[in-house]
């Protein structure tokens, strides 16, 4: 519990400055004139490194320890806070476009090894009773996504109070002061195993993970294809101001991340840990999918105040998608082996950054395109896909140890 607490409350502060430095861009930016388009390209870097990250520190945490990785994610947000806050009015918008895509790009690294770290984290202190995996997943999950919208109102109300420079180098103390925390309080060998030798093994995983990874791409795609940049371009262009575009995308965050902590109370939960929870994946992943498709009906019709119904029907959509994104979470850590879980959680959440990625890059495309309700019916489609994976997904236990992974080296070293 001790151990668990404190990767907690430090990935807490992390995804607090992860959140506001997300708004901290995007506003600046459009304040300073680029173009939708330009925006995701500006977050493109940050969402692709993290599929490697979460490749490398999977394998890294396995080989090195979760503690440490910890850490390393945490020192490299605070040197990608530092590298952007580098960025001068005075340059061109070539030079200034490139410097802030490669320093995303490290804050991206960044996130995706805390978020490896953390979330292996979880299935190393977790007590094996039923249901408690889910638990201490659902509110890890959901307070973290509270904390990003936090963090999305932070980012704005920081940019008025002390500008971009100033709002980069506050974060970036918060940051430090979670650094020396940790370093000074989790054992640093936590979570060290026998990592993987070879490509081919990191790649090997059961076919529980692999299918969860699929969806998990197509999943997050829905998502972030209307998030990053449609939405809060069109609520911009419907007359909101930055504040009320801050704090809508804040509310609905922080209302996702209560869903998703209390996901375990709406999902019935099985002894076994899969035949109840397996068919909950499929149900709300094609509840989901009908959501964005009937939101884009109304405004394909011009009807008035789409603003308005674009906002009421994205909170039904958090809320089904709170649940899938819980219900997801677990599922890998059920189906994860002991031994090498970090890699398994690192792979898993490689796919999410691909999703995220292509997600990012088609919400600026779209929305140039055909705006927002080109973007609501790619969400549509992506969740139909997400849907179709999940049926797939094996309902029983393997024979040998866990949920389709080897039995655990005795040599492994636990927290």
């Amino acid at each position: 519990m001790r151990n668990y607490a404190i990767v907690t409350a430090a990935y807490w502060g992390f995804t607090l400055t992860d959140g506001a430095l997300r708004m901290l861009v995007l506003l600046h930016f459009f304040q300073l004139g680029y173009s939708p388009f330009t925006l995701a390209l500006l977050f493109l870097l940050y969402e692709a490194a993290g599929i490697g990250a979460n490749l490398i520190g999977g394998w890294l945490a396995t080989r090195f320890g979760i503690a440490r990785m910890l850490a390393v994610g945490l020192a490299t947000q605070i040197s990608g806070f530092l590298l952007l806050s580098a960025v001068s009015p005075s340059w061109g918008a070539a030079l200034s476009v490139a410097w802030v895509v490669v320093a995303q790009g490290i804050c991206g690294v960044a996130k995706d090894l805390t978020k490896t770290a953390s979330k292996s984290a979880i299935k190393l202190t977790a007590p094996d009773a039923a249901g408690t995996l889910f638990k201490w997943v659902a509110f890890f999950t959901g307070s973290k996504n509270a904390m990003k919208g936090l963090g999305f109102f932070l980012g704005g109300l920081l940019l008025e109070l002390l500008g971009f420079r100033g709002a980069l180098w506050a974060m970036a103390a918060m940051l430090g002061a979670v650094l020396v925390a940790v370093a000074l309080s989790l054992p640093p060998l936590m979570g060290k195993a026998k990592a993987s030798k070879s490509a081919k093994e990191l790649f090997a995983k059961n076919r529980g993970v692999n299918l969860l990874a699929a969806a998990r791409v197509f999943l997050f795609g829905a998502r972030d294809v209307w998030f990053v940049v449609g939405l809060p371009v069109f609520l911009y262009a419907a007359g909101w101001s930055f504040t009320m575009v801050g704090g809508f995308l804040a509310l609905w965050t922080i209302g996702y991340g209560v869903v998703q902590a209390a996901a375990p109370a709406v999902i019935r939960k099985s002894a076994d840990g899969l035949s109840s929870e397996v068919p909950a994946a499929r149900l709300w992943s094609l509840l989901l999918a009908l959501v964005p498709a009937l939101l884009a009906l109304p405004l394909l019709a011009g009807l008035p105040h789409g603003d308005l119904i674009v906002t009421l029907g994205l909170c039904v959509f958090g809320f089904a998608f709170a649940v899938n994104s819980s219900v997801h979470s677990y599922l890998v850590l059920a189906y994860a082996g002991s031994e090498k879980a970090a890699e398994d959680v690192g792979f898993y959440y490689a796919a999410n950054a691909v999703g995220r990625f292509a997600g990012t890059l088609l919400s600026g495309l779209l929305f140039a395109w055909a705006g927002l309700p080109a973007c609501l019916i790619a969400s549509a489609l992506m969740l139909f896909a997400c849907w179709g994976l999940t049926l797939a997904l094996p309902k029983e236990k393997m024979a040998s140890g866990g949920w389709g992974r080897e039995a655990p080296d005795p040599k492994f070293i636990q927290p």
